[in-house]
């Protein structure tokens, strides 16, 4: 295995687009690995580490592009390498802005806009975010691998501004229709959605548009928004902002559970609301909101946008029924007595989380590389260990490499992985759709599905292969075209996270 690296000087590229790039570049024949990077200290380390030669050597700064290529054909990673220019051009088909490197800059061309998107290495990311609020313009920050300290003062600044910042590491927003980072295509309608996890807000805002309601504005928080560091601050602005909205009539808040301090604060504030509020804290076991009598407490996503649904005056369209028996008696009777396990491997950090939450009331004990249960973590996030939910999303995973909403290499290894244990029972899948997802996620997994069941079948064994799809039918993508090509593969299809993770439970525990 040989490595060819190159350094552009001075050349900057989004993270989102760098990971479109390296997916191509997977993709080229002889190519094992490619890796397209800002040159931060962080990153070229991490390269490094990742086992990419004389990454090191190269002289790159924070402002340098470094592209690296693993290969065992030396002349095919030299072709690409020469002709890297082709590969760093932009859909001309989609609509472009000119290049800007500032946010001054940016505010000449578009001197109305009140809010700006960040995506740089987490190094430079609150320096930016600085730079923005101090312009007035409210944050969505995308970037990951910023520090506690830096949120909490950049939190405290957007709030003396009267701005929001959303985020770090904020996957999705939906502000006035327009979706941001990882957000799916869905109707306006009158709930608003308060979101501290970003696949949890793809997966509710999917869920009500296809159950017949809509959005009125999806408000991403980042993950330790909650956290007693923070202490809520972004939350409670969202809150703020959705209760004068007129054009939201319930609020859905989506969180793992608050901390100790910080719950009590959060109960307050929904306490006087003047909405009706629906709160779903992934992982919760006691719900946490004594006497509040305009809030309803939910424990899934299914049930989260069932709630908020019927507070707003809908009905849902496709009322909830129990687990099919005929298709679980049948999967059941083709598992022989040793496959016992569950594998999930996932792209979506909260359909991981939830998953793991329906196993474990299941009565499942369930090992993750990002765990619900304290003391259940991996020892090894490459090996799973009985029953075991892997989110691929996680930074293990993603770090010089593109994620797995993006690129499902990762994710196919793992899956073919899991497929020759043979006491595995059943493949726990996600499929996520999306503004900046993959273009064919489905089609991306599909030939890993259908060489999984393969292997088992070799062996004599038949696997179950669940998989969730997160998305619309407006999504470019296309909701039921993705059920298509997932069942061709073989797989079990399910229309959420909740139905696909119930029915694997159901699977394991309810055989003789």
């Amino acid at each position: 295995m040989i490595t060819e690296s190159a350094l552009l000087q001075n050349r900057y590229f989004d993270s989102v687009f760098l990971m479109r790039v390296a997916k191509l570049l997977n993709g080229q024949p002889g190519i094992e690995q490619a890796a397209l990077v800002m040159g931060t200290p962080k990153n070229v380390q991490i390269l490094a580490e990742a086992g990419f030669d004389d990454i090191d050597q190269l002289g790159a700064t924070s402002n340098d592009l470094v592209v690296s290529l693993r290969s065992e054909v030396v002349e095919q990673a030299r072709s690409l390498i020469d002709d890297l220019e082709r590969w760093l051009v932009r859909d001309s088909s989609r609509p472009t802005m000119q290049a800007v490197r500032s946010v001054e800059q940016a505010l000449t061309q578009h001197p109305s806009s009140n809010i700006v998107l960040i995506s740089v290495p987490g190094e430079f990311a609150a320096r930016e975010a600085r730079q923005a609020l101090s312009h007035g313009l409210n944050v969505f920050l995308f970037s990951d691998h910023v520090t506690v300290e830096d949120e909490l003062s950049l939190k405290r600044l957007a709030q003396e501004k009267g701005l929001l910042l959303m985020g770090p590491d904020c996957g999705t927003s939906i502000i006035g229709g327009v979706g941001l980072g990882f957000a799916n295509a869905v109707r306006r309608g009158q709930i608003g959605v308060i979101g501290a996890s970003g696949t949890g807000t793809q997966e509710v805002t999917s869920l009500i548009h296809r159950w017949g309601s809509g959005i009125s504005h999806a408000i991403g928080v980042g993950g330790r928004d909650l956290s007693d560091a923070i202490g809520a601050i972004s939350t409670f602005q969202a809150l703020d902002a959705l209760e004068r909205d007129l054009n939201t009539s319930v609020i859905l808040l989506v969180s793992k559970p608050p901390g100790a301090a910080t719950i009590a604060l959060v109960n307050e504030r929904l306490a006087a609301c003047s909405k009706p509020v629906v709160t779903c804290y992934l992982g919760d076991t006691d719900g946490s909101l004594p006497g509040i009598q305009n809030a309803t407490t939910t424990h899934n996503l299914d049930y989260a946008a069932t709630a908020a649904i019927r507070l707003a005056g809908g009905i849902r369209v496709d009322e909830e029924s129990p687990v099919s028996p005929d298709p679980l008696q049948r999967d059941q009777r083709k598992l022989k007595a040793n496959q016992k396990y569950v594998r999930g491997v996932f792209s979506g950090g909260t359909l991981c989380y939830q998953a793991q939450q329906v196993l474990r009331d299941s009565g499942l004990t369930v090992h993750s590389n990002e765990p619900l249960v304290k003391g259940m973590e991996l020892a090894d996030s490459s090996t799973s260990v009985e029953h075991t939910l892997v989110d691929m999303g996680a930074d293990e995973f993603t770090e010089g490499k593109p994620h797995p909403m993006l690129d499902s290499k990762q994710r196919v290894q793992r899956i073919l992985a899991e497929a020759k244990d043979p006491q595995v029972a059943v493949l726990l899948l996600d499929c996520v759709l999306g503004f900046v997802a993959a273009e064919d996620p489905g089609g991306d997994i599909a030939p890993a599905i259908a060489e999984a069941q393969k292997i088992a079948k070799q062996r004599g064994d038949t696997l179950s292969v669940l998989v969730s799809v997160c998305g619309t039918e407006m999504d470019s993508q296309g909701f039921y075209s993705q059920v298509d090509v997932l069942e061709k593969a073989g797989a079990t299809v399910f229309k959420s996270g909740f139905q696909a993770a119930r029915f694997a439970a159901a699977l394991i525990t309810g055989r003789d």
